[in-house]
């Protein structure tokens, strides 16, 4: 227990320094100026206690010569001093305000921003294994603690420490055999302070790790509303959430009861060290005990007066110290998270083949341009110098002995090949699981093979930058996604340089161009939430127009009408013959009616492909995708 409270404090201190470190870097100049404003206004604030013993000298005297004006004359100079001093004070805590305003909400931009950057370098494996909600709770919860820390742990701790400093080479300069005392009591706040903090840095990392699931249970119950009423799961879900719920509340009150536990002890040792002190202080001048001072100043009333007032000031800003360590590991445990977020391994890019618009002389030659031209080549540099080639995109995709798996102990693919012309359809059919989509999520390179070769218009697609192979693929997945936007936007979604007319003709393609304009704001209309107000089949119709639009050599179908009704789907597979003519296309389908005319159908069964051909061939050996057509065996 013991050596992980020390591990949780290491790992939150480091995520601290790191934060501070990023702060400082955003703000090179303004924060240092508003650190100075803070220590400046700190500073002053202690000096009063340096003329209450003066004054206090002045007022004896002048009670026993009865001299006002002389009084007088001495008092002034220092009543002028602190008015010059407070007024500077209050103009530099004025320009520390703002700086930190402006400072603050600029380092959350910034720190959203490359949270959000770094999210997108990430591999599809990193959202695998990780609800939406829990992912949300970085830009939530988590950034927020970072906001406590930069704009009010950090100040307060500036203000405090040098408060402390101050106040303590004062009384040093008063009695040093009074701060002696003082400093006993200070060793036992901060081990009270070292013990109940370090044991409340556990709980607070254990509560933003709670908070982070409770948001993602919230967020898939939210999204599973319709299925939760279906089957009447109300009373089973609300179960469900009061154990997350209760987990959260459980290391939250351990979090909090070890945090509100330190003030009133830190209070409390505060006040018998005061009593202490002025216990202390009487015996010094009943036995005129001779002072060690700085100062050299004898120990009386005018020097205990200040010192006690001092060592209220001191104590209450260690209490203040002691109350920042909650915060501050709060802002730990959140910055922890952000931290392992950010240091994240991104999403491995090794590729050096880009693509690259071409024109193409009488002999074939091919230049690269920067206008689009509609005609595109495979730029490869090679590493052994012997200079650059231009392969024209053709959509040739081959795979060669291909082994796969998402987990090292359960292979999903074996010694899977396929051959994909340019200009062919190939189709794969099976039950869920055997593998189908799998094989399109490698074409992409959302996955890497473990073993085996893709080849796409002879090269390896290890060697072609992931985001110029992505661009020359079309895919419609079985799960549409539509953003909050108009219609027209959700369709240039797919090319954003492409204009109106373009995303109009590529929804007249795809055939969604009727209920479109029947829409009451046609292709202006918002879409919110994931398009909420249209059919299933209306939102995949967009998707598909979306991805006509790219005109890319190869089509990826993920059951792209498996959420569309018959009639729709004879729509769309009019658009999509047309949208597939000249193209590589890759189908997945459970309805065998859209893939017959395919120019080959792999049957795939447990991740190997057992039968492959035209749909006449398959059905003339009457192997398995004969029984799945004829019915004598059901895909699912």
């Amino acid at each position: 227990m013991h050596k992980e409270t020390n591990r949780n404090l290491k790992e939150n201190f480091a995520a601290i320094g790191w934060t501070l470190k990023k702060f400082f870097g955003f703000y090179p100049v303004l924060a240092p100026l508003a650190m100075f404003c803070i220590l400046f206004s700190s500073i002053v604030s202690a000096i009063p206690s340096l003329f209450i013993q003066n004054v206090l000298s002045v007022i004896e005297k002048w009670f026993t010569t009865g001299d006002w004006a002389a009084a007088r004359a001495e008092i002034l100079p220092y009543i002028y001093l602190l008015v010059g001093l407070y007024v500077l004070s209050i103009c530099s805590q004025t320009l520390e305000t703002q700086l930190m305003a402006v400072m603050t909400q600029g380092f959350l931009d910034k720190m959203r921003k490359e949270m959000f950057n770094d999210m997108q370098d990430l591999p599809i494996r990193y959202f695998d294994r990780r609800k939406t909600g829990d992912i949300m709770s970085f830009y939530t919860n988590d950034i927020d603690t970072m906001r406590q820390l930069v704009s009010q742990s950090l100040p307060s701790l500036i203000r405090s420490i040098a408060i402390v400093v101050a106040v303590l080479a004062i009384m040093l300069y008063f009695s040093v055999w009074m701060t002696l005392v003082l400093l006993l009591g200070v060793a036992a706040m901060f081990y009270v302070t070292k013990t109940i903090g370090g044991g409340s840095a556990k709980y607070f990392v254990k509560a933003q790790k709670a908070t982070a699931a409770m948001e993602g249970f919230a967020q898939e119950m939210m999204n599973g509303q319709k299925v939760i009423k279906v089957f009447c799961h109300e009373e089973q879900a609300l179960a469900d959430f009061d154990k997350v719920n209760d987990e959260l509340r459980d290391v939250a009150f351990r979090a909090n009861a070890y945090a509100s536990t330190l003030g009133p002890i830190i209070g409390n040792i505060g006040n018998i060290l005061y009593v202490t002190l002025a216990l202390v202080g009487g015996v010094f001048i009943l036995a005129n005990i001779k002072n060690l001072s700085l100062s050299g100043m004898a120990f009386d009333i005018t020097v205990l007066v200040p010192f006690l007032g001092m060592s209220r000031q001191f104590t209450g800003n260690v209490n203040q110290l002691s109350q920042q360590i909650n915060s501050i590991v709060m802002a730990g445990a959140g910055a922890q998270r952000v931290l392992t977020l950010v240091n994240e391994e991104p999403e491995a890019d090794n590729g050096y083949v880009t693509l690259v618009n071409v024109t193409e002389d009488a002999d074939g030659t091919l230049h690269e341009t920067e206008e689009h031209t509609g005609h595109w080549a495979w730029r490869h540099p090679h590493t052994d110098g012997s200079g650059i080639t231009y392969t024209p995109l053709r959509g040739d995709v081959r795979m060669v002995d291909v082994d796969f798996s998402y987990k090292p102990e359960k292979q999903v693919l074996h010694d899977v090949s396929v051959f994909a012309e340019p200009g062919q359809k190939v189709a794969f059919v099976g039950a869920t699981g055997a593998g189908k989509t799998t094989i399109t999520n490698l074409i992409n390179r959302f996955y890497d093979i473990a073993d085996g070769k893709i080849r796409y218009d002879g090269i390896n697609i290890n060697k072609i930058k992931k985001s110029d192979l992505r661009r020359s693929l079309g895919i419609v997945l079985q799960e549409t996604n539509l953003f909050t936007g108009t219609v027209m936007e959700n369709i240039r979604y797919g090319r954003l340089e492409a204009t109106d007319e373009e995303c109009i003709e590529a929804a007249r393609l795809a055939g969604a161009d009727d209920f479109i304009t029947r829409l009451p704001q046609g292709y202006e209309t918002e879409l919110q939430n994931n398009g909420a107000t249209l059919s299933q089949g209306q939102r995949q119709l967009i998707a598909i127009a979306r991805a006509a639009v790219a005109d890319p050599p190869v089509m990826i179908l993920d059951e792209a009408t498996s959420s569309i009704d018959t009639r729709t789907e004879a729509i769309v597979q009019r658009g999509m013959d047309k949208l597939m003519e000249g193209r590589t296309v890759f189908v997945i389908a459970h309805r065998l009616s859209t893939v017959m005319n395919s120019d080959v159908i792999m049957v795939l069964d447990h991740g190997r492909i057992i039968e492959r051909g035209s749909h006449e061939k398959l059905i003339a050996e009457k192997g398995t995708y004969y029984q799945l057509y004829t019915g004598a065996f059901e895909l699912e």
